[in-house]
This record gives C-alpha cells, structure tokens and sequence, in this order.
C-alpha cells in the first residue's frame, strides 16, 4: 500500500471512487455518505480531470496491494495555507486507517511547502466528521460558509451550510 500523487490517468477511477463513498447506495456502507443530505454525484469527470491538470492543486491517491486507489485527498495551495478536500476512502476499506494515513501526508506536504496551516470546510449537520477532524488536530475557526450549490455537484435536499476548521501546521 502506498500513497503516491494522482495523475490524469487516475481521473476515471478517482471519479468512481468519490462518487461511491459520497453518494448513492454504495456509500451507505461506510460512514462518509452524504446521501440523507444531497442528490446526485459528488463530481464528474470533467471536473477531477480539471483538478488534476491545475499547478495549485494535488490529489494524493492510496493505492491497495492490488493496485487499486482506495482513497485520495484534494490539496490546494491557497496563499499561505492549503486547503484540504474531497477526503475519501472506499466505503468497504473505512476504519483502515487509510483516512489517517492522507491526513498524515496532507501535514507533510504542508511542511514541505513551508505553509502555515490547513483549512477544511466540513457540512455543518456531520457531527461525527467534525468530531472525527477534532481529535485529528483541526479546529473550529466560528466561520460559516453558504455551500455552493451546483448541480454538477449534487442537490441539495435542504438547506446546508460549511463550517471552516483549521489545523496550524508550523
């Protein structure tokens, strides 16, 4: 198992991976589904591929012994801090510690690019993932966020709102 930077080869199966444990009926097996909270997929192909063709974004991938992606983070680089999203494990492979494991590398490359610190931005009705975020260092900065919505990003069944968290790294 290793976790490597994503390429646009990847595009397909990163779309495939993120939209299974975000939505639809496979992502109700692990516990990041938004499902209950939004319709439609999480993003389309044309979307990764732009994310992975741009200079200020890497996507880190975790590849399993058989050579499968089994999560990937989106990382950007935003003036002085990056902002991580798009945090994903397969939802048969969550509580593997592949979640930590991104978390982990997403802090180094942060050091590596000698930013000060991590944003997120975590719905604000995920109780458990803004805990889970907590015990991993981050935390609330009190802003709230409108989500964005978008179609191409799933419909929102009601009305939803970010909370921003952070996580000092320097």
């Amino acid at each position: 198992m290793s976790i490597t930077t994503a390429t646009i080869t990847d595009t397909n199966e990163l779309t495939a991976l993120v939209n299974s444990a975000y939505r639809g009926e496979s992502s109700k097996q692990g516990w990041t589904t938004e499902s209950h909270l939004l319709d439609g997929q999480r993003v389309d192909e044309v979307f990764m591929l732009s994310y992975l063709q741009d200079e200020s974004v890497t996507i880190l991938k975790h590849v399993n012994d058989e050579g499968q992606i089994t999560g990937c983070v989106y990382l950007e680089i935003k003036g002085d801090k990056l902002y991580l999203g798009m945090l994903t494990v397969s939802p048969v492979e969550q509580g593997n510690g592949i979640g930590k494991q991104l978390l982990a590398r997403a802090d180094e490359y942060t050091r590596d690019k000698n930013l000060e610190a991590i944003t997120i931005t975590v719905i604000t009705t995920r109780h458990e993932l803004i805990a889970w975020y907590e015990r991993h260092g981050y935390q609330q900065t009190g802003e709230i966020r409108p989500f964005h919505v978008d179609p191409r990003f799933g419909v929102p069944k009601a009305p939803i709102e970010l909370l921003v968290m952070e996580k000092s790294i320097l």
